[in-house]
């Protein structure tokens, strides 16, 4: 077993490198699994005004956002700031250098209807991405995806595509255009998420970087806290994590509110001792009904001295993804 800081260090390594892990630990003869996911790639086919706000908005949501437009002007990481690439090509070109994945997500939101066209017939001969939209009228849309069944493509596979882009929200300007395709962003994402927490499997994957950071780099000692289980309405899902050292310094959230903070301050009686429990936050009793938490759910957490690694049993193993 490796020592509990070794374990984040390598955790962090590993995501730095975008290679998909897991923590694992076992209580009571019951094994818990906490992956961490790096990023879905969104490939946005135009570098508009429209594209500059999802950008923001998908890096927010943990997107590994990538740009496509071939002018350059439109093309830079000035103006996509939070892009993790931008390319400054022709889009078939880059389209081709891209490797689209099935697990991808591609927009395409180029100026023009031939420039869709090239898109779309490009990222079509390719492997299919788990989402493709296009921003256009429905009439527009409606005309090229005719025109693209014209040139031998199958319309079941075109029916798939999400245009005109985005949640029907009776969205107007740029950026409610860019909140509603978010939007169609995360429900695609979440199209199979399991809304239970009583599994092996914790239900959160998403990345904190900080928080990651916060536990492998930072000197001072440090407990953790890991929801393990939820039942009812609670704020967050089993695989909510957040921790805090000597000097009361918190990173990341497990919801919030009074019954964390009371979590917390149990947590860091912790530090420093090598012990760990599991404690219950009720979210339906009388105390949580005066402060006005009206989630009305439990969440069973695992508080733990980050140094106590003979008896909190966590390692890396990014093969229980497969």
């Amino acid at each position: 077993m490796k020592e509990t800081t070794s374990v984040f260090h390598e955790l962090l390594s590993c995501i730095r490198q975008g290679i998909p892990a897991a923590l694992e630990l076992e209580l009571e003869e019951r094994r818990y699994i906490r992956m961490f996911r790096p990023g879905e790639r969104l490939i946005l086919l135009g570098g508009g005004h429209v594209a500059c706000h999802l950008c923001s908005l998908a890096h927010r949501l943990g997107f590994s956002v990538w740009v496509v437009d071939d002018r350059p002007f439109f093309a830079n990481k000035t103006r996509f700031p939070e892009a993790e690439r931008v390319l400054c090509d022709d889009f078939v070109s880059a389209i081709r250098k891209l490797e689209i994945q099935e697990g991808d997500y591609v927009a395409i939101m180029t100026r023009g209807h031939r420039y869709d066209a090239d898109c779309l017939r490009t990222v079509l001969s390719g492997t299919p991405p788990h989402y493709l939209g296009m921003i256009a009228s429905r009439r527009r849309g409606i005309l090229l995806l005719d025109q693209m069944e014209q040139e031998g493509f199958e319309r079941e596979v075109l029916n798939g595509i999400h245009t005109p882009i985005g949640l029907d929200i009776g969205a107007l300007t740029l950026p409610e255009i860019a909140v509603s395709v978010a939007a169609q962003l995360i429900q695609c994402r979440r199209a199979n998420t399991s809304r239970r927490s009583h599994g092996q499997r914790l239900t959160q994957e998403e990345i904190n970087l900080p928080l990651l950071k916060f536990l492998a780099e930072e000197p001072s000692p440090k407990a953790l806290l890991l929801v393990l289980d939820t039942s009812g309405s609670t704020p967050v899902k089993s695989g909510a994590m957040m921790a805090v050292d000597e000097n009361y310094r918190s990173v990341g959230t497990i919801g919030g509110g009074c019954s964390e903070n009371a979590a917390l301050r149990q947590a860091w009686q912790l530090i420093g001792t090598g012990g760990f429990r599991c404690v219950t936050v009720d979210l339906s009793d009388s105390d949580a009904g005066e402060e006005g938490m009206v989630c009305g759910g439990q969440m069973q957490v695992l508080l733990a001295d980050v140094a106590a690694s003979d008896k909190f049993l966590v390692s890396t193993v990014p093969d229980v993804l497969n």
